[in-house]
């Protein structure tokens, strides 16, 4: 039992950060090492990683994957994409693809759009038309007029996601600051806010320390901010999303370095390879799917191991490139095998990435949280950042 109340805390509506700093690297930057906390500037980010160190960014991009259909009768449809289905259910595809295509999606005031009924939306010679194809599982179905890719025309007719919590309309400035600097493969509908601070700047002083910056991608789902409903945490049912990781990434998790996870998306994704090599070492044919339960009742092996049956796996489908899908659900007790520090924002009270803090640092959460709070910290996904070390490392 791990009760959702214990991981709660008071969260005044002003400390919700609305809109973004003028810079991005001017946020706040709380530390915790070692039980102590130090407070910063995210511009002296360098400052506190070790040297050797290993900085795993998400390079996902947030989709403009709000989509406004006018009826005739003047009812308007709100359709939200949450993942493709066909003609592929790979992200990178399915953002490729001309003509037409079927995503899930949830859809606002659907009971005003009736089964096979076209909406239509057009901009200059672009026609965009979505079908309801399958109410019971908001199933749509999208067709367009011109020889573009969807991502072409979701950046045409669609409008940036923004969080619930960020109560007010999408703004001309959120399309370029709710995405990361490094954002490239299109796909999110929430982006991996941690990364909002990082700027060139940034980058450059990283650089010049000899510290190194690896890219795999997340795709993050509109999952990440469904609430924990139930009394025990553990019987709260994880979102699935899709991820992507590299040889190269694999290569640099066998490297002897410090290993930063920048943001709770590259650290699940960095968890989710260790199991898959888990299971690809007791099974070569292994399909890369990470269920919620998989990290508490799979057998652990050598961290070394795991990720060189990674490397056996790519070896043997002559492929640099693993696409895969997790569930992984971390709570309070795991045993973390990857990350040695996490790079996070300000998380909501009772979520499930409060549930991943707290498993990475320990009762210290408390700490940070409270003193966050007290010095005036700004909260969420616009808000200020964390640079916090794994309990149980030494100073």
């Amino acid at each position: 039992m791990i009760s959702i109340q214990d991981y709660t805390y008071e969260l005044p509506e002003g400390r919700i950060a609305l809109h973004p700093l003028a810079e991005r690297d001017q946020s706040k930057l709380l530390v915790c090492k070692a039980g102590e906390i130090t407070h910063s500037n995210f511009s002296k980010l360098v400052d506190f990683i070790p040297e050797n160190s290993v900085l795993f960014f998400n390079n996902t991009k947030v989709i403009p994957a709000r989509l406004f259909f006018k009826k005739d009768t003047g009812a308007v449809i709100e359709i939200f994409l949450l993942n493709p289905i066909w003609p592929s259910p790979v992200v990178a595809l399915a953002m490729n693809v001309q003509g037409k295509c079927r995503w899930h999606c949830t859809i606002g005031n659907l009971k005003r759009w009736t089964s096979n009924s076209k909406l239509q939306v057009a901009n200059d010679k672009l026609k965009l038309s979505a079908v309801l194809v399958d109410r019971e599982n908001g199933v749509v179905e999208f067709e367009w007029n011109l020889p573009v890719s969807f991502s072409e025309v979701v950046q045409k007719f669609g409008a940036i996601p923004l969080p619930p919590y960020i109560k007010r309309k999408a703004e001309t400035e959120d399309s370029e600051r709710y995405q990361t600097v490094y954002s490239k493969e299109d796909g999110a509908v929430a982006a991996p806010t941690a990364g909002l601070h990082f700027t060139e700047k940034v980058f450059h002083s990283l650089k010049k320390k000899k510290i190194e910056a690896e890219y795999l991608t997340l795709h993050v789902s509109a999952g990440t901010f469904q609430p924990v409903k139930v009394q025990n945490a553990m019987e709260h049912i994880m979102h699935s999303e899709q991820i992507v990781v590299t040889r190269k990434n694999i290569e640099q998790l066998l490297a002897k370095k410090t290993i930063v996870a920048v943001g709770t998306t590259s650290l699940r994704t960095l968890e989710s390879i260790y199991w898959y090599g888990v299971k690809l070492a007791s099974d070569s044919k292994a399909e890369f799917m990470i269920d919620q339960k998989d990290a508490y009742k799979l057998e652990p092996i050598d961290k070394a191991e795991a990720f060189n049956s990674v490397l056996k796996k790519m070896d043997g489908e002559k492929t640099d490139l693993l696409i895969g899908e997790t569930s992984i659900y971390i709570l309070p007790g795991y045993d973390f095998k990857v990350a040695n520090a996490l790079i996070t924002n300000f998380h909501q009270p009772g979520s499930t990435l409060i549930l991943l803090v707290a498993a990475f640092v320990g009762d210290a959460w408390k700490e940070i949280y409270s003193d966050a709070l007290g010095n005036d910290y700004r909260f969420l996904s616009y808000g200020d950042s964390s640079l916090l070390f794994k309990s149980g490392l030494p100073n």
